[in-house]
């Protein structure tokens, strides 16, 4: 059972954004200051979230929630009927833009969550 209100769950999901998210920042800034060129969300078939400017290299920046991360990810404990098709969809949907972009030529980098978190600790 939820603990929110329909209303709380609503303004809190419609908080959750899908570009720029704070790992997206931190990488961001990461390539900023050691001067590597990229671009952030470029509009090419697969949508990665960055690509390696003068490379073929497509890189993903997964939250471990949404994107179903094998080290941390845990099913919520209320309403499975839609977060199971939702979060399933999504990992189906990278596998896709994955192969997608593999076929492309380019190689193809997953940075998750939890990883950037860590780092950032050190």
């Amino acid at each position: 059972m939820d603990t929110h209100t329909e209303k709380q769950r609503s303004f809190n999901m419609s908080r959750i954004k899908s570009k720029w998210t704070r790992p997206e920042v931190v990488v961001h800034k990461f390539l900023i200051k050691n001067k590597i060129k990229h671009k952030m969300h470029p509009k090419i078939n697969g949508h990665p979230d960055l690509i390696l400017k003068g490379t073929k290299t497509a890189i993903f920046v997964n939250g471990c929630f949404w994107h179903k991360c094998k080290k941390c990810f845990k099913w919520p404990k209320s309403n499975l009927a839609y977060w199971k098709p939702k979060i399933m969809g999504n990992v189906k949907r990278d596998r896709k833009n994955y192969k997608k972009l593999r076929k492309m030529g380019f190689e193809v980098i997953i940075l998750w969550e939890h990883d950037i978190k860590r780092l950032l600790k050190q």
